[in-house]
């Protein structure tokens, strides 16, 4: 079968959709345990972490594709900082990746599509207070501290760093903000602490998407679970789940057969490796999906803490 470069041949259908998706997928529809949890207020936490994905990600049935794989690698730095406000626990956190992305595709007629990406994605920021049960305490005050349920709310803001070219159907960057308002609720146990978030992702439109066509997305909705269990030592495991459904798309005002509904399932390790430092690694894949999106992702991140 003759081979194209769909990433730098633009083409007719509405491929962008897709990788659309992969983005968002990638930094948003996330597992990330401990967003709200109790920590003592002036914390710095610096991270630098490595994401591979893996899978099939068609998010159109209704494009003529036969099945499209992608290899992503991604790296991303990291740096959280904790605060009071109003004596509550604060925290700002600042994601900014970068990817390296490989895809290929086979079209009805028999062609197989391939071609990469590399560049920076959208920088990912999150302003979060705990509203209830999280007292801003500086570290002296902390240690004597037992945490029982905590109430918080957050904000999440996509912003359009990510490299995107207007006249391809491929890209890193998806050229529009976005916006999760988000509620989260945590609960520590003796071993197990235990969480659950709700939010909604709002988007503005890509008034840019193959030369002048505008991209709109219907809100996407969010739920997410975990349940971790915490050793004498600090190390921890836990379990993660989330749903994402929604997110239609519509190009120029047509709406097409888009909108997602995607269960993802988890685990996590986290251990110290010495004082204020420490190694996660994760693993999720789809347990269930409706349009596409069945990929795996591995990653693994190292975390630095100081005050």
């Amino acid at each position: 079968m003759p081979k194209k470069n769909l990433f730098i041949l633009p083409q007719k259908h509405h491929f962008m959709t897709m990788f659309l998706f992969i983005t968002i997928t990638a930094f948003s529809q996330d597992l990330e345990p401990r967003v709200y949890a109790n920590v003592a207020k002036n914390l710095n936490v610096i991270a630098v972490g490595y994401v591979f994905m893996d899978g099939n990600v068609l998010t159109d049935p209704s494009l003529p594709i036969k099945d499209f794989t992608i290899q992503s690698h991604n790296v991303a730095a990291n740096y959280i900082r904790t605060f009071g406000l109003y004596n509550k626990l604060a925290r700002i956190q600042v994601s900014l990746p970068y990817s390296f992305m490989d895809g290929s595709l086979t079209n009805t007629n028999g062609n197989v599509l391939t071609g990469s990406r590399t560049g920076f994605a959208d920088m990912k920021v999150r302003f979060g207070i705990n509203l209830l049960g999280s007292p801003a305490l500086d570290k002296s005050e902390f240690r004597n501290f037992e945490q029982k349920t905590i109430l918080g709310v957050s904000l999440v803001t996509s912003i359009p760093t990510g490299k995107y070219y207007d006249d391809k159907q491929v890209n890193i960057g998806t050229n529009r903000w976005g916006f999760k308002p988000e509620i989260g609720v945590s609960k520590r146990f003796a071993h197990v602490y235990a969480e659950a978030y709700g939010g909604i992702w709002f988007y503005t439109n890509n008034n840019d998407y193959l030369n002048g066509k505008k991209l709109e997305q219907k809100p996407t909705y969010s739920l997410q679970a975990h349940a971790s269990y915490y050793f004498k030592n600090n190390m921890w495991i836990g379990f993660n789940t989330n749903w994402f459904f929604g997110g239609k798309t519509v190009i120029d005002g047509v709406s097409d057969d888009s909108q997602i509904d995607n269960w993802r399932v988890g685990g996590t390790f986290s251990t110290p490796v010495a004082k204020g430092q420490s190694v996660k690694f994760q693993y999720h894949v789809g347990a269930y999906t409706n349009n596409g999106l069945n990929y795996y992702a591995l990653s693994v991140a190292y975390q630095y803490s100081f005050f």
